[in-house]
């Protein structure tokens, strides 16, 4: 960008700028690119793990507009706009699809802004706001405006559970937003795990932590025990995000070069 907000910091990376470049994107700084780079130092395989948890964001976005009827999504810790966004995929299904996204990195609101538009039947909407605080995100003007929460609705963290280490309490959080949900909503997790290369990324946890950033890797059960408490799984439950209902049967990645689980799970319409 010509004009940077003038709270992004340049001098410390930042998850959603080092997504950015493992996608390939162009909205990332030097700093970003250095940490990426160390990580896959560690872990070659980085881009890959990416490339496959959006294409697992594309295929749940896409199952849930075709063949659940949703047609609102919240989405937290969007990261910046690329191809195939949350809006672009349910309003190919469904052009009157609403979506509020929701990032706190003042660069993501900046292209949200310019890029995440809607089509003329549907709503997007962009608020800058920080997962921690889930409060925040529910109780905005912004979200209260484009989200009916009495009807249902499609709670996208994708990416960003493994950034809220324990001590913030990523149960409590999951819970306080889905306690807002109708009944037949769905949330839609994925998480990096350390589960397939022990060393490698404890390593990457241990850089991101040392550059100012939250990280913590979890296994699969204990994912499953943050995101989906009480929740009902949608087959084929909780697995690594490319064997979610991949599009071909063709050869998969190795579980290690992946090291993302995902799941969907419907809040149940009967207490």
């Amino acid at each position: 960008m010509s004009e940077l907000p003038p709270e992004v910091d340049t001098s410390r990376p930042h998850p959603a700028r080092i997504y950015d470049y493992g996608l390939g994107g162009k909205n990332h700084f030097a700093v970003d690119r250095e940490m990426a780079e160390k990580a896959w130092t560690a872990m070659p395989t980085g881009r890959t793990a990416a490339r496959e948890n959006r294409a697992f964001l594309g295929r749940v976005v896409r199952y849930l507009a075709a063949e659940e009827g949703i047609r609102q999504f919240l989405d937290i810790g969007t990261g910046l706009p690329t191809t195939d966004n949350v809006h672009e995929v349910a309003q190919r299904v469904a052009p009157e699809a609403r979506i509020v996204y929701v990032d706190n990195d003042p660069l993501v609101l900046a292209h949200a802004r310019a890029l995440l538009t809607s089509s003329p039947a549907g709503r997007t909407a962009y608020i800058h706001a920080d997962l921690r605080d889930p409060g925040s995100i529910l109780a905005n003007p912004v979200t209260r405006e484009v989200i009916d929460f009495t009807q249902p609705v499609a709670l996208m963290l994708v990416a960003i559970l493994h950034f809220i280490q324990d001590e913030d309490k990523p149960t409590e959080i999951v819970r306080t937003l889905v306690n807002a949900l109708a009944p037949g909503s769905f949330l839609v997790a994925s998480h990096l795990t350390g589960e397939h290369d022990r060393d490698a990324w404890a390593t990457i946890e241990r850089d991101y932590r040392a550059a100012g950033m939250s990280a913590q890797w979890r296994d699969s059960d204990e994912f499953a025990q943050v995101a989906f408490t009480g929740l009902e799984l949608v087959p084929p439950g909780v697995v690594l995000v490319s064997e979610w209902r991949p599009d071909s049967d063709g050869p998969q990645p190795s579980p290690s070069e992946v090291s993302f689980y995902g799941g969907v799970a419907r809040k149940p319409t009967t207490p």
